[in-house]
């Protein structure tokens, strides 16, 4: 199991009583609190709060911290200046959320200015507005500020008892004695070419760790219950119980491409594993990035301690009768069937089973089960 990334997993947590009266508080965004609680678990370590200006012009320019540590994609706080009047560096204030019931401290270390628009180039190459990261970088507040947090509270939520810490996960792990283990990320039920991806991972380590994305969605797009369950069943029916296991992660896409791929890997390595498994355009969106760009930036990192898992493509042969891959099917693109995410969308909406080529038939089941298994 290798080491987090840093050398050592954050534990920002602060379990005894704090008397925060007095202190100026400041509401913030779902998505800043989701960034804070994954500060203090360990899942974004070796972070110990938001970047401070050095870190966060490191990151954008050569997609490490100051310190040398790979790091690509900015964990920042942002603010207007009549939000917090009267505060100034060193000063530390309480952040809340009512969605999470966040309440945590910052102890401002620096309050400092940036540039949209360098932000929006270096992180998602590019700046055009149609991009869903470069409007959330525009939609951003005037100023950063830079500081250790500390997290007092948040509450109960719905799906908690998927949830796993990075320290859990790594006990989870060593109890069931694996040394390697493979993570998958996703944002859908799996179809068969998520499973031949898994289980060909799978293969050469010992375990498998799903780590769906829970959070906001966009409609049309599968209800995390949805996702959940229908995992749920695939694992029961189709994998070895000492084999795979799954836990949700809860943080914003950013739809940033290979700088997310490698985010994606850290977090990944945070919670324990080796290898991480990476697809075409991992983290993708439109055409704003090349097909393999996420599998390219790898070569970046020799000392991201993290091995990624590349797969090109997949898809059904019906020559060779079974899922494959570029690497091992000798046979013309007529007679490979892709597998089509609107396509298995489209027969669930119309309460029909896809072909079992395309969708186990228990997990087609699971999902139409749901009344409404998409965000309308």
């Amino acid at each position: 199991m290798p080491a987090p990334h840093g050398g050592k997993l954050i534990n920002k947590i602060i379990k005894k009583q704090m008397d925060t009266k007095g202190l100026t508080q400041f509401e913030i965004n779902t998505n800043l609190s989701e960034d804070i609680i994954n500060i203090a678990n360990g899942v974004f370590s070796p972070l110990e709060g938001f970047l401070v200006e050095n870190d966060f012009e490191n990151v954008l320019n050569e997609k490490r911290l100051s310190d040398d540590t790979p790091w690509t994609i900015p964990i920042i706080l942002d603010f207007n200046k009549e939000d917090i009047n009267n505060i100034k560096e060193g000063d530390t204030i309480l952040l809340t959320n009512k969605e999470t019931g966040l309440q945590a401290l910052i102890d401002i270390d620096e309050i400092y200015n940036y540039d949209k628009e360098t932000l929006a180039n270096k992180v998602y190459k590019t700046k055009k507005i149609d991009h869903p990261g470069v409007t959330n970088v525009y939609n951003m507040k005037e100023q950063l500020m830079g500081g250790k947090i500390s997290l007092l509270k948040n509450k109960k939520r719905q799906y908690d008892e998927y949830n796993l810490t990075p320290k859990e996960t790594r006990i989870l792990f060593k109890g069931k004695g694996w040394r390697e283990i493979v993570a998958f990320q996703t944002r859908n039920p799996p179809h068969i070419g998520h499973e031949y991806v898994q289980k060909t991972a799978l293969t050469f380590v010992d375990g498998l760790f799903i780590n769906p994305i829970i959070g906001k969605k966009k409609i049309g797009d599968f209800k995390d219950d949805v996702i959940l369950k229908s995992y749920q069943t695939l694992m029961k029916h189709y994998y070895l119980k000492d084999r795979a296991v799954m836990s949700i992660l809860r943080t914003s896409m950013k739809y940033a491409g290979p700088r997310e791929a490698i985010h994606h890997a850290i977090m990944r390595k945070n919670y324990g594993c080796t290898h991480f498994i990476v697809g075409r355009d991992h983290a993708g969106v439109g055409n704003y990035y090349g097909p393999y760009d996420a599998h390219d930036i790898f070569n970046e990192f020799p000392d991201l301690r993290i091995i990624p898992v590349f797969f090109r493509s997949f898809s059904q042969c019906t020559k060779c009768g079974s899922v494959v891959n570029d690497k091992i099917c000798p046979h013309d693109q007529e007679h490979h069937l892709n597998f089509s995410g609107k396509k298995i969308r489209e027969i669930l909406k119309e309460g029909k089973i896809p072909p079992e080529d395309m969708m186990r038939k228990e997990v087609a089941e699971t999902i139409l089960k749901y009344e409404h298994p998409f965000v309308e």
